[in-house]
């Protein structure tokens, strides 16, 4: 498998600067955006839906913690995983290749580039959901702010040339 890039220091260091509360409520909207479009995610997760979710991007000075209170997703920003029932960490780009379906999961688990720990049943199965659901982050950015998705188009772009994360899902990929 190819080595996934990490982002630059001066990328997460300005990640870093962004308030958590705003950043929050921000990835919640997106997030519940999502789950309304695709509710096969929140039911496949089954048994697990009351699971708090730590997703660490190691190269980000910010853990994302999701939560489904009533089925109904938030996430919110924090330094780390405390009081997390799993995490699942690894590179921004790995995180963003498992979502968008551009590198095999499971490479990802046994290469290491992911790593789970709490409780791994949990992880799988949001793991699962989200890959069934073949999600494209900037599509469903499209839906919910249309004016803003079309604005960041050439930024993703850029992005995605000078970093090599898929922030989109790839043609083809399902």
């Amino acid at each position: 498998m190819t080595a996934l890039p990490t982002l630059a220091p001066p990328l997460s260091r300005l990640a870093g600067l962004l308030p958590k509360p705003p950043a929050s409520v921000a990835l919640t909207l997106l997030a519940r955006r999502i789950a309304a479009r695709h509710p096969e995610i929140v039911s496949r997760l089954g048994s697990h839906a009351g699971a708090s979710f730590a997703l660490d991007p190691t190269d980000l000075p910010v853990v994302m913690v999701l939560t489904l209170p009533g089925g109904v997703p938030r996430i919110r920003l924090q330094k780390d995983d405390a009081g997390t029932d799993c995490r699942i960490s690894g590179k921004l780009s790995a995180l963003f290749a498992l979502v968008h379906g551009a590198v095999d999961g499971d490479a990802l688990f046994f290469s290491r580039d992911l790593v789970i720990a709490g409780d791994t049943a949990a992880a799988l199965a949001l793991r699962n959901a989200i890959d069934n659901a073949e999600l494209d982050i900037m599509e469903e950015l499209q839906h919910l702010a249309p004016p803003l998705a079309r604005a960041l188009r050439p930024l993703v772009a850029l992005l995605e040339r000078q970093t090599g994360v898929a922030l989109h899902r790839a043609s083809g990929v399902n």
